[in-house]
């Protein structure tokens, strides 16, 4: 299985760790989302596209690559968030739809909290310090595994 994570990591490296955990199971690429090419997404059994939530929506840049991609008919992938406020149904429900309309087949989600300074936030130093932490990248660590066992029934 060929796996590749798409990943935006903006202010303290959450989702980074998150992305570089995912990675280590998947034995993954990793990359950033102007670093890759539409067509090279072909090349991939298993796409990851995660990043921070901003305003209840992943990074802009994610949906960027996204709306370039041709139809992506029975490719797979996972969605995946770090948050300071983690609510995935509705911090994940733009991206979810546009990779369906895509036509990726999403194999799961995963989010966790993650440390968040942004906006008003910053203020008051911000919520989640310390996360994600361990326990939140073993979970990663598991959901990956999870995802590699859905993805394997499907060869």
């Amino acid at each position: 299985m060929k796996a590749l994570i798409i990943y935006v990591s903006i202010h303290h490296g959450n989702t980074k760790k998150v992305a570089m955990a995912m990675a280590e199971v998947l034995n993954a690429k990793l990359a950033k989302p102007w670093e890759i090419k539409p067509e090279e997404l072909a090349g991939y059994d298993l796409i990851g596209f995660g990043s921070g939530i901003y305003y209840w929506k992943h990074h802009r840049a994610l949906f960027k690559l996204v709306e370039s991609l041709p139809e992506m008919r029975e490719k797979k992938a996972f969605i995946f968030s770090t948050a300071g406020i983690d609510v995935p149904f509705i911090n994940h429900r733009k991206l979810r739809n546009a990779l369906r309309k895509k036509g990726f087949e999403i194999l799961g989600e995963f989010s966790c909290r993650g440390w968040d300074t942004n906006g008003w936030l910053e203020k008051m130093g911000g919520i989640n310090k310390g996360h994600p932490d361990e326990k939140d990248l073993e979970r990663a660590r598991r959901f990956a595994e999870e995802v590699m066992n859905l993805r394997e029934k499907y060869l």
